[in-house]
């Protein structure tokens, strides 16, 4: 199988060189780091292959530096070695202000990868996005896992006050998740639950039987409260209806509105709980976030479960081994609520900001199951694409991450990212820093509004 893939490469790819470090610096080092197994071969770029778009540019500009951006070239160049095109990717720390200066210039790159939708929303409505077109808009819908979830978050509206499909995502980030050490599990006789209400049971019994169920933490600095906010959108989403929760980031639901003090109420049931948290409700707006897992692994534990994104196990001890020393599971929904799975994350962007041919077939090279798994192989990458072979991820920590994407049906972006940045990175932050301190959702969801108000 080996020789079969190397000579499926070509001598087009062959001659490429690929930044990949970790994987190599060739073409097949790295596509056999994918496994042998993998559903797809070289035959897959035969329609780029079979294009002549030498002497033509695809300019990317984007977020990512350092071993980030290594990540994606080693995917970009796949494309530039089939096709002939010149594609260039540009990473910068200042994206988001350089990318508004760009396009307000004239001289925007091919495409902008921008880090949220907010941005990009705001430059679809000064005219300087590019619509996909009909057809990238219904093959989101048909290849993505909860495709109908994607496209609400890729539409803006335009200089002309209509919407159109504008942002395809590429590269997600997950935060559903709830962190656990299996052995203190197995050693308490406990499951995993697979509904909300089983995780409010599970956390019952585990303060029954004299341990406490939770670590949360708040601090972050200047950002203290964030994590509050993490909580909020999740419950939400499993407590109402996803139209609810986009409302409700737009403001066109307000925070007073029963439907999201509620939310914040069930996040209280586990937060303000003295016998559910570590260190009781008090310590929750006083423990940095970066430390609130370590309590899984004490010994005896001082807490079992934490909720938080995936990339909180870099803050585990040294040496812990995901699957192994720590393990997740997907943050669950309300089996009584009969809202299927929904998902809260993050992701990429990509927008057209300067059509031309190359840019186009560089765009349906995104969506092939190749480009994605050639990034699932490495690292930092998950994806809704329905295509791909799930065995194609790096570690059994990102296929399980990727499988939860896989399994969702509604997937919704970190809601305080869509918020102005004085609410969602502002009185929302402080408001669950009041609220987890004594106050009344009532009372933080008035201040929140009121805050809200005063920008309009």
């Amino acid at each position: 199988m080996k020789k079969q893939i190397i000579s499926a490469l070509g001598s087009v790819a062959v001659a490429a060189t690929f930044a990949a470090p970790a994987l190599g610096q060739d073409g097949q080092n790295l596509l056999f780091a994918i496994g042998e197994d993998s559903r797809f071969t070289w035959s897959d770029l035969a329609p780029f292959q079979a294009m002549d778009l030498s002497g033509q540019e695809v300019s990317i500009f984007g977020p990512w530096l350092g071993p980030d951006r290594d990540l994606v070239v080693s995917v970009l160049n796949y494309f530039e070695a089939a096709t002939g095109a010149d594609v260039d990717f540009a990473g910068s720390d200042s994206f988001e202000q350089q990318i508004v200066i760009d396009i307000a210039a004239g001289s925007p790159p091919n495409i902008a990868v921008f880090p949220q939708p907010g941005l990009a929303a705001d430059q679809a409505s000064k005219g300087g996005l590019v619509p996909l077109g009909d057809d990238v808009e219904s093959w989101v819908v048909d290849n993505y896992a909860a495709g109908q979830s994607w496209v609400d978050l890729g539409t803006f509206t335009d200089a002309n006050g209509n919407d159109d499909f504008f942002g395809f995502f590429f590269k997600v980030d997950l935060k559903s998740l709830v962190w656990y050490v299996p052995e203190n599990f197995e050693d308490a006789g406990y499951d995993v639950p697979e509904t909300m209400e089983e995780l409010i049971a599970l956390s019952e019994r585990i303060v029954a039987d004299g341990g406490t169920p939770w670590c949360i933490g708040l601090g972050s600095g200047d950002a203290t409260g964030w994590p509050a906010t993490d909580w909020v959108e999740d419950l939400l989403l499993r407590t109402q209806a996803p139209e609810v929760y986009d409302g409700w980031v737009t403001n066109e639901i307000p925070f007073t509105d029963p439907r999201i003090t509620n939310a914040i109420d069930v996040f209280g049931s586990f937060a303000k709980n003295d016998a559910f948290v570590n260190g009781g409700a008090q310590a929750v707006a006083s423990t940095d976030f970066r430390d609130s897992p370590t309590g899984m692994f004490s010994v005896p534990a001082d807490c079992f479960m934490h909720r938080q994104a995936s990339f909180i196990s870099s803050f585990f001890p040294d040496g812990t081994e995901l699957g192994v020393d720590a393990d997740f599971f997907y943050f669950p929904s309300f089996a009584g609520e009969d809202l299927g799975n929904p998902v809260l994350g993050a992701g990429t962007v990509w927008a057209i900001t300067e059509d031309n041919e190359a840019t186009r077939q560089f765009l349906a090279f995104l969506q092939t199951a190749l480009a994605n798994e050639l990034w699932m192989a490495q690292s930092g990458f998950l994806t809704p694409h329905k295509g791909v072979n799930i065995d194609a991820y790096a570690n059994d920590t990102l296929r399980k991450q990727g499988e939860i994407l896989l399994n969702a049906t509604t997937f919704r972006f970190d809601g305080s990212d869509l918020m102005p940045g004085a609410i969602g990175a502002g009185s929302f932050w402080t408001g669950m820093v009041d609220y987890v301190s004594g106050a009344s959702s009532a009372s933080v969801a008035g201040d929140i509004q009121r805050s809200w108000d005063a920008i309009k």
